[in-house]
C-alpha cells in the first residue's frame, strides 16, 4: 500500500509540474523525511504549485505567506489580542500554524523576521509571550529564495540555511511541456487531489524511518561528510547535524523509489543536494566562479576521488 500510495502522489503532482518526475521525488522525500525544502529558481517555474499540490495530495493545511521586507515576526507567528467584552487576552494563531508553509521569497524579509522561523523549524514549536506553542504535525516549510543579487533581498543566515533539509531549483521545462505549459495544457494546482490523508502521511514518514542503510553505506555517508572538512576550497565544512539530514534523505529517497534499503546511489544523488547549502566557500574561490557552479564542481571532486561502496 505505501509504495502504490507514493506512485499515485507523485504521478498526480507530474500532472500539475510536467516534466519534473526527478525534482518531485526529491520534494516527497524531504517530506518523508521530516524536513523542510529551500527552492531557488526564478519566478513562474512552478515552486507555488508544487506547496499547494503537495497539501493537497494528503488534504493537510495549507498557507502562503508572501514575504516582504516589512513583514514583522508577529505577521508569522500571530498576535495577543484583547477582548473587551469578555476581558481576556486572547492568542490569534499565525499561518505559521499550518501542515505545509509556503514562505514566498523568504530572503525579502529582514534577519529578524526570518529568525522567527527558526525555532518552528527545528522544535515545532514556538514561543509567544512566555508560552510555548506546538505547532500541528506534519510541519513542513518550503521556502522560495530569491536569487542573491535581485534588488531588496537579504541574506539568510548560515543557522537558518542549515534548517533545511534540502535546496533545489526546479529550472525550466524542456520544450515538449513548456509548450504544454504555455497552452495551458496541464492540471490545474486549484483543483484537489486528495489522493490520501494525514494519518497516511504519518504512516509514510514512519516508514522511511525503517529503511535500512547499510554499514558500508553509512561509512560512505560520514566519508564524503568528512571530506567537505578538508577539501581545500571550503572554509568551513558540513557539521554533523549535515550527516545527519544526508541519512536521513537517503532513507527517503530509497522509500520513494520502492526500495527497503539505501543503496550508493542515493548517496551520491543526494550529496550536493542536502550538503552543497551547508558549506562556506573560500572568498578565492567564489570571485573566480558562481557559488552554485563552484558548489557543484566542488561535490563532484568530492565524489569522484573517493571510493564507492559496492
Amino acid at each position: 500500500m505505501p509504495q502504490t500510495l507514493v506512485h499515485f502522489v507523485l504521478d498526480a503532482l507530474e500532472k500539475r509540474l510536467l516534466g519534473k518526475r526527478l525534482q518531485l521525488e526529491y520534494a516527497l522525500a524531504c517530506l518523508l523525511a521530516r524536513g523542510h525544502l529551500l527552492i531557488e529558481d526564478v519566478p513562474g517555474v512552478g515552486k507555488t504549485t508544487l506547496a499547494k499540490s503537495l497539501a493537497s495530495c494528503f488534504d493537510v493545511k495549507f498557507r502562503r505567506l508572501q514575504f516582504t521586507s516589512d513583514l514583522l515576526p508577529s505577521d508569522l507567528i500571530g498576535v495577543t489580542i484583547y477582548k473587551q467584552r469578555e476581558e481576556v487576552f486572547e492568542f490569534v494563531p499565525g499561518p505559521i500554524f499550518t501542515n505545509v508553509l509556503l514562505a514566498d521569497e523568504i530572503n525579502r524579509a529582514n534577519p529578524k523576521t526570518q529568525s522567527a522561523l527558526l525555532e518552528a523549524m527545528h522544535e515545532g514549536q514556538i514561543s509567544h509571550d512566555s508560552q510555548t506553542m506546538i505547532l500541528p504535525k506534519p510541519f513542513f516549510v518550503i521556502a522560495t529564495q530569491n536569487s542573491k543579487d535581485h534588488y531588496g533581498t537579504f541574506p539568510l543566515p548560515e543557522s537558518q540555511l542549515d534548517r533545511f533539509l534540502m535546496r533545489l531549483k526546479l529550472g525550466y521545462p524542456n520544450a515538449k511541456f513548456e509548450k504544454q505549459v504555455i497552452q495551458g495544457d496541464y492540471m490545474s494546482s486549484d483543483i484537489a487531489i486528495n489522493a490520501s490523508h494525514l494519518d497516511d502521511l504519518l504512516h509514510l514518514q514512519e516508514q522511511a524511518d525503517q529503511v535500512s542503510i547499510s554499514e558500508e553505506v553509512m561509512d560512505y555517508i560520514y566519508q564524503i561528510v568528512r571530506a567537505t572538512r578538508a577539501h581545500d576550497a571550503i572554509r568551513i565544512g558540513v557539521s554533523p547535524r549535515g550527516g545527519q539530514a544526508l541519512y536521513r534523505s537517503v532513507k527517503a529517497l530509497a522509500m520513494v523509489r520502492g526500495r527497503t534499503f539505501a543503496i550508493p546511489d542515493d548517496v551520491r544523488e543526494l550529496a550536493g543536494i542536502v550538503c552543497g547549502h551547508r558549506i562556506l566557500l573560500k572568498s578565492t574561490v567564489t570571485s573566480a566562479e558562481g557559488e552554485d557552479e563552484a558548489t557543484t564542481m566542488i561535490f563532484q571532486d568530492i565524489l569522484e576521488s573517493m571510493p564507492s561502496p559496492v
